[in-house]
């Protein structure tokens, strides 16, 4: 990179606002950025928001290491989801199939930290999009007017470790949990989805629980939620959703506790150890 020129940050894009969100905060930092997207997931406007674009399949991983190289890139952000169903019809290339060829797993922590680790191997270092997006960091604490009930308190307590034990075997970061008893457990369907189908099998007043999973590296696949979530626990019934501070992504913070407020939910960012009172 010619003296004088701004540092480049790879972004690798995947779905909804949170991509086009980190290519702002890393050029109102003073940074380039070189960002990747995925047909199906990427948002085609990203391209508008950076500096350098490029469209890959999922799979492509020596084409993603040749374009960041290109550019000169030293740090990477992962943003935004990848589809979890569609990401199974994945085509791997060389350098990909010698990478999956060696994992005992294709789960989202493996398959991500092994690209993390291929990032490295380049000598790009793999940071947190909070450092370009401190705002979306979720708070500790009651975030709406209403704090957690007697009985949500109990349920918070029954289904934090649960939650946490899920997201150690790399199932999921969510779980819904009502009167001391698991309602439903994210898979593939992601967040959303799993919300909606705790309504039909647990009826009102259920609690989400939304966590970072042990031993994820806090630089890839954080946990996140927003305006969405909170709809659609409206539209499931649930009343009360706990979110693991710090670590967490919360967007569109505002309107979602604006809406929750209307609705008398409770709105929770805990910390890992943390009681659920304040």
């Amino acid at each position: 990179m010619p003296h004088g020129d701004p540092p480049v940050l790879g972004l690798v894009a995947g779905q909804g606002q949170f991509p086009a969100l980190v290519a702002a905060g890393a050029k109102a930092q003073g940074w380039g950025v070189a960002a990747v997207g995925f047909a199906e997931n990427t948002t085609s406007g990203l391209a508008a928001e950076t500096d350098w674009f490029q469209w890959l399949k999922l799979g492509q991983l020596g084409k993603l290491v040749a374009f960041f190289r290109t550019h000169g890139v030293r740090q990477v952000v992962f943003a935004g989801a990848i589809n979890k169903p569609r990401a199974l019809d994945i085509r791997p290339d060389f350098r990909a199939a010698r990478l999956l060829w060696n994992l005992r797993s294709k789960s989202d922590n493996t398959l991500l930290t092994a690209v993390a680790g291929e990032l490295r191997r380049e000598g790009m270092e793999v940071v947190s999009a909070l450092r370009f997006v401190p705002e979306l960091q979720t708070p500790a604490g009651q975030l709406t007017k209403r704090g957690l009930s007697r009985r949500e308190q109990q349920d918070l307590e029954y289904g934090w470790p649960i939650a946490k034990a899920i997201g150690r075997m790399d199932i999921g970061q969510c779980v819904v949990v009502r009167e001391q008893m698991v309602v439903a457990v994210e898979g593939l369907e992601g967040t959303n989805a799993m919300l909606k189908r705790a309504g039909d099998l647990g009826g009102r007043g259920g609690m989400a629980i939304k966590i970072f999973k042990p031993g994820q590296e806090e630089a890839i696949d954080q946990p996140s939620v927003g305006l969405s979530t909170v709809e659609t626990m409206l539209e499931a019934g649930l009343t009360s959703l706990v979110v693991e501070a710090h670590t967490s992504l919360f967007f569109d913070r505002d309107a979602s506790v604006a809406l929750a407020n209307r609705h008398g939910l409770c709105l929770y960012g805990r910390s890992d150890g943390q009681d659920g009172g304040d």
